[in-house]
């Protein structure tokens, strides 16, 4: 499918002007828009997958709209003069540069868009619109029109449009209507705010609908405010509402993006408004005065796909593989969740030439023949008896195991895992390391599969290619990422991928499919107190600020604080007075209705990100269980996360945390078990460092912070200075400085470095292991867990902050990545245990240093010694590892 972008040229030249620094050259001449734009157009030059660009523009005087409506962006201010001055400079810039420009009086750029983008559909082409204004959200229509942030560099979709305003952008021009636009003089419903728009477009579509049951809609007050602005919400429509309409047709040839370097023809201009960067990125495939076409680098790389759609066909190919034989596999599936889609077909290589695909379950209208699934399971039983590589393994082998009774493997290879292990802090998707390592461009899955359908109704023609694209290019990676391996001197981490990467695949699979037990009914009566905490703290903030306004919003919330309350300390940004966690703090014995702030946004985050999601998933399954997904190459540390639901960063320390966790429960006649490294870190750092001191305390089984606190304070200070000297202990691990130190403890920054100074005085082989690791940085370009997992630091090509993230970074991964290392290796040896001795049982969670289990009572008391004990030997070390173990009903009745 090709592209076309439309840029929305003064809205980004203003949002550009806006986001940049105020740039000027040696005369005072302003440079950021300019800037802002340059780095656009070379954006699209080297990031984006455009065939086509148009820029849309306005024109000078009254719209249709100002007809409809005087007062229509009657109130907007003048712009700066410095922005005015770059503006033609920018127009004319377009025009040089040969790039298609349009624009029509009486029309705004937004209805040149629209209209652009109707045609474009027509054609069968997908729009991206560069645009910031919130009016074009109209437009999104998944597959087909997006949004781009040029700021944040991501595309927004009907999941943007729905997570932004929680409408769908189908039904975003009657959204608009009520809510109004106060900085295009929109009138809207007043009174009405962005919740209440959302609530009753998604209720009832349409301002008709609405006013056909007024007497239904909400309460009293919002009946009385939609019946007084009546008018004026269906005026708002009409000038919100886009025309698709504005031109008849096209020259489609003047709108195609050449690959050549449109900067050239600028570089006088460049020069002479001293514009270096711009200078730089104007010279590329310039040869002496003559311009050339600069090219992308397209890769050389090619295969045969081949169709096996009878079972002769396929075992002819099958029964020449041998447990020898290198195998790229791959599965195509209706969807993501292992446990309820089903298998499409499959798809394999044997060499770098060729790639076959098997279909197995296509259905659409004259769909051609397919191999039936017990031929296709047997066929991949036997593939999986050799050397299986792949990327992203855990998906395939899951789906296999749980829906077709495929015997449990551990594969050869994953090259997902193999570019992990390379490099942790880069992508490791399949697209992204064809282009990395092959400059070859992978055939995207939206191009094949229409919204609303699934790999099912794709045909199998274009399947075949799709998906032995996938298996073939999973084996060039693999040749390529092994050879690499070794030329990085990290061949030793391909022994450890295959003793404990690669395994651990079956164990993440296993525990996402276990899942863990929710209590319903105790979920129910949290969500109906966190909704009844919410209005009664919402009844209290609008009485206390005399004002009602939505609490959720930062900016009118910012407003109500600084301009309304006159509160002091507030800092304006470009959107509004800042009202983050730590200015609330801040304002905490100024007024009484922060604290009423704080509390409302706790309850809030508990009751959307926790509550209401999970009790959505607990009733959706018949065991009442949730699932999540762990990602093994989620960090740059190591270190294990899960989305969907994440269960690793449910609080712990608060109540109401903990009221979430106490919804988690064994499932009846278990008990749920938790054991939990205790101080790993620290315990890694006294082995690593050998600090005497340190050794001796954990040896001898003292309180660590206690004997840190005795060595910097006095045997008479210590136990009041306790939590100073735990600050301590572990800021240093995560690179806390004097500065964060002084803030924690509310202490002066010179206390803060007077008690740093002590600690290294006191543990001096610690600072010099410190220094060591932040040396190697320096170095080496990398640092190494206790498995000798490497993390990569490009310290020369770093700015200066870029260098001290690294030095903090550094340490973080050594203590926090061989945490990592332990707990997995912790845990392979578990499940062989657990596997081998048929414990009634199994391991459900792991929360970073805590893994979560569900025993059989009877034996709850037995198991848990014998985990422990594997936990605590896992790895010999010169300081003690040693782990607590708690057991309960719930999760919260854990620790």
């Amino acid at each position: 499918m090709k592209t076309i972008t439309i840029i929305d040229t003064f809205g980004f030249f203003f949002r550009s002007y806006f986001a940049l620094p105020p740039l000027k050259n040696s005369d005072g001449f302003p440079t950021g828009l300019l800037t802002g734009f340059i780095n656009l157009i070379d954006s699209l030059r080297r990031d984006h997958n455009t065939d086509y660009i148009v820029f849309a523009l306005d024109t000078k005087g009254k719209t249709f709209r100002n007809n409809i409506y005087p007062e229509y962006k009657a109130n907007r201010d003048a712009p700066p003069e410095d922005l005015t001055k770059q503006l033609p400079i920018a127009i004319d810039w377009i025009r040089e540069m040969g790039f298609a420009n349009l624009s029509k009086d009486g029309y705004e750029a937004d209805d040149v868009i629209a209209t652009v983008a109707k045609f474009a559909k027509e054609k069968g082409l997908k729009v991206r619109i560069v645009s910031h204004d919130k009016d074009l959200y109209q437009m999104i229509d998944d597959g087909r029109v997006v949004m781009y942030d040029s700021v944040k560099k991501r595309e927004i979709d009907e999941q943007g449009c729905l997570d932004k305003f929680e409408v769908h952008p189908r039904d975003f021009v009657n959204f608009q209507a009520i809510l109004g636009d106060s900085s295009d003089n929109v009138p809207g419903v007043k009174g009405i705010g962005q919740k209440g728009a959302s609530k009753l477009i998604n209720k009832y579509h349409t301002l008709e609908a609405i006013y056909e049951d007024i007497e239904n809609c909400g309460t009293a007050r919002v009946q009385k405010l939609l019946l007084e602005s009546r008018e004026s919400a269906f005026l708002s429509r009409d000038l919100v509402e886009m025309r698709t309409d504005i031109f008849k047709d096209f020259d489609w040839d003047s709108f195609e993006f050449e690959e050549k370097n449109y900067l050239a023809c600028l570089l006088d201009d460049f020069e002479r408004y001293e514009m270096k960067q711009a200078i730089k990125k104007a010279q590329i495939g310039i040869v002496s005065d003559e311009y050339i076409v600069a090219e992308k680098p397209k890769s050389s790389l090619s295969f045969e796909a081949i169709t096996l759609d009878t079972k002769e066909r396929l075992f002819e190919i099958v029964d020449t593989i041998g447990k020898d034989t290198l195998v790229a596999f791959d599965t195509e599936t209706t969807g993501l969740d292992t446990k309820k889609v089903k298998i499409v077909g499959f798809s394999f290589a044997l060499d770098a030439q060729k790639a076959y695909y098997v279909p197995i379950a296509h259905h659409y209208l004259g769909v051609t023949e397919q191999v039936d699934l017990k031929d296709a399971i047997e066929a991949i039983k036997k593939i999986l008896q050799a050397k299986v590589i792949g990327q992203n393994l855990k998906f395939d082998l899951s789906l296999l195991y749980f829906q077709h009774g495929v015997e449990e493997i551990v594969p050869f290879a994953d090259t997902m895992i193999m570019a992990w292990l390379l490099n942790p802090g880069t992508k490791v998707g399949l697209d992204a390391l064809a282009k990395k390592f092959f400059k070859y461009e992978m055939k995207p899955f939206k191009e094949m599969v229409k919204k609303g359908e699934t790999f099912a109704n794709v045909d199998i023609e274009s399947a075949t290619f799709y998906a032995g694209e996938d298996a073939w290019m999973s084996y060039m990676l693999y040749l390529k990422l092994d050879k690499m391996m070794d030329l990085a001197s990290i061949g030793h981490l391909k022994d450890e991928a295959k003793r404990v990467e690669y395994p651990f695949i079956n164990i993440l699979i296993a525990m996402e499919q276990r899942g863990i037990k929710l209590d319903i009914e105790k979920l129910e009566r949290l969500q109906e107190s966190l909704s009844s905490n919410i209005e009664e703290l919402t009844a209290e903030i609008y009485a206390l600020t005399s004002s009602e306004f939505n609490i959720k919003s930062t900016q009118q919330l910012g407003n109500v604080l600084f301009g309304h309350l006159g509160l002091k300390g507030g800092k304006r940004t470009k959107t509004g007075y800042s009202t983050n966690e730590k200015v609330l703090n801040s304002l905490i014995d100024e007024h009484e209705v922060i604290p009423k702030i704080l509390k409302y946004r706790t309850v809030q985050k508990i009751l959307s990100t926790y509550a209401d999601p999970l009790l959505k998933l607990a009733k959706a399954d018949k065991q009442s269980r949730v699932y999540t997904s762990f990602l093994q190459t989620g960090t740059a540390t190591g270190r294990l996360s899960s989305r969907e639901p994440n269960l690793q960063n449910i609080p712990v320390r608060s109540p109401l945390g903990r009221s979430v966790r106490e919804a988690f429960v064994a499932k009846d006649g278990y008990k749920l078990l938790s054991i939990d490294y205790s101080q790993i870190e620290l315990r890694l750092l006294a082995h690593f460092s050998q600090d005497r001191a340190l050794l001796e305390a954990f040896r001898s089984g003292l309180d660590i912070h206690m004997a840190t606190a005795v060595k910097l304070f006095g045997e008479e200070e210590a136990e009041s200075k306790r939590s100073f000297a735990k600050s301590v202990n572990f800021g240093l691990l995560y690179g806390m400085g004097p500065k964060k130190l002084s803030d924690e403890l509310g202490i002066s920054s010179s206390e803060a470095k007077e008690i740093i100074k002590n600690y290294f005085a006191s543990f001096p082989t610690v600072q010099n292991f410190l220094a060591q690791i932040q040396d190697d940085v320096k170095n080496r370009g990398f640092v190494e867990t206790i498995l000798k997992r490497r993390r990569i630091f490009d310290y020369e090509s770093a700015n200066g902050m870029q260098k001290a993230a690294f030095m903090r970074e550094s340490v973080n991964t050594v203590f926090q990545g061989s945490a990592a290392d332990l707990i997995k290796l912790s845990m392979i040896e578990i499940e062989r245990y657990m596997i081998e001795e048929q414990v009634d049982g199994a391991m459900l969670l792991q929360i970073h240093d805590e893994l979560i289990f569900e025993i059989e009572e009877s034996v709850v008391n037995e198991v848990a010694d014998r985990l422990k004990f594997i936990m605590e030997n896992i790895m010999k070390l010169d300081t003690p590892l040693v782990c607590s173990v708690t057991i309960g009903n719930s999760w919260g009745e854990l620790k």
